[in-house]
């Protein structure tokens, strides 16, 4: 059985972190040097790395960039709090950069560098070994031929250090000759499936059909589609998982179909800290990404703008949580624990 592959990165270290610019893509290819971790706080802020496990990766590299400029104990700890804030939704940033600075502290100064790097590099490392996991996991979610699979966001080798959680299991399902096709939501309003997902799919090769978000519970209720799967910024406890906004309304009509929604993340993305979803705290992002497109306005100069980043969707509209330890179902307090670090 062929291994699933990628030819696609997010991030690289080549003696210093560069980041694959995500904001120019499909259009351009573009890598940016990240010189520090100011540098890397203002690259996850404004979504030029996005994807909880990627923005992980890289905080606990621009950490290490750091640490390499400044080896100044306490001044590596305000660079520390600086990134692990950047943004407050995905749980894999703050754990990442806590990892990474835990191997700065127990360092002399002069190996303070050397050990944040090989901590980073672990968890890189760690990541794309989790992603072949999930993927087989949750390949097996999906059986026999012709499977159609939708998907919500971009959850594959741009968001992790590897082939994809979600994406990563449709790469298994395409490696095993099974894959008809995969329909991706252009998950407005900064269209990560139109630009990316798709871009992605096109690169490695996989079907690919792009569709409005709206079109996707029409689609389900064709019987088109095999199961849902995507990824998560959160699990909390008890099942719940914070993802991009429109996931909710995608469980909800998954639900009425029948067909099955399956979520899939690494275990850096769970946080047992958190009993429920309520707790979650949900980014809101600027109005310029629903009021404008590029330089065209697309709505009234000085309308109000809900614009959350991500919502919260309940255990009880999950069939099944796949993590690199295996797969929670039914998804629950118990299971999640399961599978859980």
């Amino acid at each position: 059985m062929a291994e699933p592959t990628t030819t696609v990165s997010a991030l690289r270290w080549r003696d210093g972190l560069e980041l694959l610019d995500q904001r120019l893509l499909p259009q351009r290819e573009r890598w940016i040097s990240i010189g520090g971790a100011a540098a890397g706080t203002r690259a996850i802020r404004t979504l030029v790395v996005r994807g909880a496990p990627a923005i992980g990766i890289a905080g606990a590299y621009a950490l290490a960039v750091e640490a390499r400029r400044n080896p100044d104990l306490p001044h590596l700890r305000r660079a520390a709090r600086r990134l692990a804030t950047a943004r407050p939704t995905g749980a894999d940033l703050a754990r990442a950069v806590g990892h990474v600075l835990v191997a700065i502290e127990t360092a002399p100064s002069a190996e303070r560098f050397e050990r944040a790097l090989a901590a980073a590099r672990g968890l890189h490392a760690a990541d794309a070994a989790a992603c072949l996991a999930m993927a087989l996991h949750g390949a097996a979610l999906f059986p026999g031929e012709g499977v159609a699979l939708l998907t919500h966001c971009n959850a594959g080798a741009l968001a992790t250090g590897g082939i994809g959680s979600a994406l990563g299991v449709v790469r298994g399902v395409h490696a095993q000759g099974r894959l008809e096709r995969l329909y991706a939501c252009e998950a407005r309003p900064v269209l990560q499936g139109a630009r990316l997902t798709a871009w992605e799919a096109t690169r490695d090769g996989i079907p690919v059909t792009l569709l409005p978000d709206s079109a996707a519970a029409s689609l389900m209720a064709s019987g088109a589609v095999a199961g849902v799967v995507l990824g998560a910024d959160r699990v909390a406890a008890d099942g719940s998982i914070a993802n991009k906004v429109g996931t909710y309304a995608l469980a909800l009509a998954a639900a009425r179909h029948g067909v099955p929604f399956v979520v899939v993340a690494p275990t850096t993305t769970f946080d047992l800290a958190c009993p429920t979803g309520a707790e979650i705290t949900i980014e809101l992002r600027s109005a310029d990404e629903v009021v404008r497109l590029g330089r065209r306005a697309l709505a009234p100069e000085g309308v109000t703008v809900y614009n959350p980043a991500f919502d919260v969707t309940p255990p009880q509209l999950i069939t099944a949580i796949v993590s690199e330890r295996g797969v929670a179902r039914p998804v629950n307090e118990a299971t999640v624990r399961e599978i859980a670090p």
